[in-house]
């Protein structure tokens, strides 16, 4: 999975990010640890298997990692989800780093206007600054993923208290401005991922969520560029990436009113990722 990179994020004031005002008046982010540039392609390790004498999880259909007995056994599949729920031939859209007042509701329009569900990845001070746009996609029908507190892309790097604190304090932030609907999944910033940080969040009920497709749409490359990414890797996977918050989205606006028609007219159809 690519980085997703350093990318602004409307977030109140927390430890972990340097915050700052931009140009347009909005709180912008810069994550810690990685600096500004994308970073390739993650490795992810699986977690070792239990120790002897360890207690085992208890078996869950399908999952091929190797839950840590030292940490709280995982309640839904640790792997990483893709593939569509139920299977078929269908896409997944998934939309990071909001919500946003701006353009959440933009997206929203789009998406009713097709009839599309998708799954909003929410950092969780966005949450808690915005619960009336947590409540609308919830009503609306799309589904929660928590996106952590202060979107660290290097998070892997750090102790996995941090790891720890950053999912579990977003999933409070989130359910709470949702009124307590669930958090289905969780994606790490940039594809972030530790063995720990995915049992954890399996612990907690979220499967942990990739991507196949990366728009890029972040990158501002102009919507028709963000349209043709969507196309030339469509077959790549199910899951696309677009973002609704950290910044200008008109691109990614304009972007999904071209691609959504497009995909349906490939013959595919739109669900939720595996939980």
């Amino acid at each position: 999975m690519a980085r997703q990179g350093t990318r602004g994020v409307i977030i109140a004031a927390v430890s972990a990010a340097a915050v700052t005002i931009t140009g347009a008046g909005l709180l912008a982010f810069t994550t810690t640890g990685a600096g500004s540039a994308p970073r390739g392609p993650r490795q992810i390790a699986e977690a070792k298997p239990a120790a002897p004498g360890g207690a085992p999880a208890a078996p869950i259909a399908g999952q091929t990692s190797a839950p840590d007995p030292k940490l709280p056994a995982p309640r839904v599949n640790m792997d990483i989800s893709h593939a569509p729920e139920g299977g078929g031939k269908n896409v997944n859209i998934t939309i990071d780093d909001g919500p946003d007042p701006v353009w959440t509701p933009r997206v929203l329009e789009l998406l009713k206007a097709r009839g599309v569900k998708a799954t909003f990845c929410m950092v969780g001070p966005q949450a808690a600054a915005h619960p009336e746009l947590v409540l609308k996609v919830v009503r609306a029908g799309h589904r929660l993923c928590d996106h952590t507190v202060s979107h660290d892309t290097a998070m892997d790097e750090k102790s996995t208290d941090y790891q720890f604190r950053q999912i579990l304090d977003a999933k409070k932030m989130i359910e709470k401005a949702a009124g307590g609907a669930k958090v289905r999944y969780y994606r790490a910033p940039g594809g972030a991922f530790t063995p720990q940080s995915r049992q954890l969040a399996a612990a907690h009920g979220m499967r942990p969520l990739g991507w196949n497709i990366d728009s890029k749409d972040f990158q501002r490359p102009g919507y028709a560029t963000i349209v043709q990414t969507v196309k030339n890797e469509l077959s790549n996977g199910p899951t696309i990436l677009f973002h609704d918050g950290g910044g200008d989205r008109s691109q990614t606006v304009e972007a999904l009113r071209e691609v959504l028609p497009w995909i349906e007219g490939q013959g595919y159809g739109f669900a939720f990722p595996q939980g």
